[in-house]
């Protein structure tokens, strides 16, 4: 039986671009894509994340330093109150990259109902809370449509309505390409831990064609404290210092 390649992993270098952006030296290789893996998991299993609706995780890695740039649907969940929680989280993933310094940057997805990891994390939450299967798929299809999408394919695979025997489902609307690689297609999955067991969902999007990597501009926002906060901490350092010289 044939199996369907992932639409990303084929079009890496045509009009799609790696998660992970970073050279190393061939002996190191492997410890960093596992410390890459890590970190992806850390930051999906943290509680400040859990409704954060994060569709993509980079990595850029620098001598001194890791840049964790976080795609997010809901971009104030993670930085929360005065940028409390996205210290929370820097602090959690400082521990595992120690001596690395850390860096996160926030970047909004503007186009959620365009996004396959989010459209697949929609549905799945929808089959967990015992929603019916048939009017999530439909939905999630409708409203991708509506946004701008050219072609939309949703697959559930699993006990689906409870069913003893294991079955899959699929929903199409437009057209997906997904032989011509210069097609812009986003793909997404995630498994919906459900009372039957796990139901896996696969979402393709088609948002027309690409004739190369586009460069985007925004490279995510850098979370600060307010200027007088730092001014603070400063002066109350300086004073401290003076104190100990007299």
């Amino acid at each position: 039986m044939g199996q369907k390649v992932s639409p990303i992993g084929l079009r890496l270098g045509v009009n799609k671009t790696w998660q992970s952006r970073w050279y190393a030296d061939p002996r190191e290789y492997a410890d960093l894509v596992l410390e890459d893996m890590k970190i992806r998991k850390l930051v999906a299993s943290l509680p400040e994340c859990k409704n954060a609706d994060i569709a993509e995780i980079e990595i850029i890695r620098h001598p001194q330093r890791v840049t964790i740039v976080i795609h997010t649907a809901r971009p104030g969940v993670i930085i929360g109150v005065k940028g409390a929680t996205i210290e929370k989280i820097s602090a959690d993933i400082q521990k595992t990259l120690d001596p690395k310094k850390v860096q996160i940057k926030i970047k909004e997805v503007k186009r959620a109902d365009l996004n396959a990891n989010l459209i697949a994390e929609n549905v799945g939450r929808q089959l967990v809370g015992h929603g019916s299967y048939r009017k999530a798929m439909k939905q999630a299809v409708s409203n991708a449509m509506r946004a701008g999408a050219q072609g939309v394919k949703i697959r559930l695979a699993g006990r689906l309505g409870g069913a003893e025997m294991k079955r899959s489902e699929e929903h199409k609307e437009g057209r997906v390409p997904l032989h011509t690689l210069r097609a812009d297609i986003d793909y997404g999955t995630y498994e919906a831990l459900t009372t039957y067991g796990k139901i896996g969902v696969k979402v393709w999007v088609y948002n027309g064609m690409n004739y190369g990597i586009e460069q985007n501009e925004d490279a995510g926002q850098l979370v600060r404290k307010p200027r007088r906060e730092r001014s603070e901490r400063a002066g109350g350092s300086d004073t401290a210092e003076k104190s100990t010289r007299s």
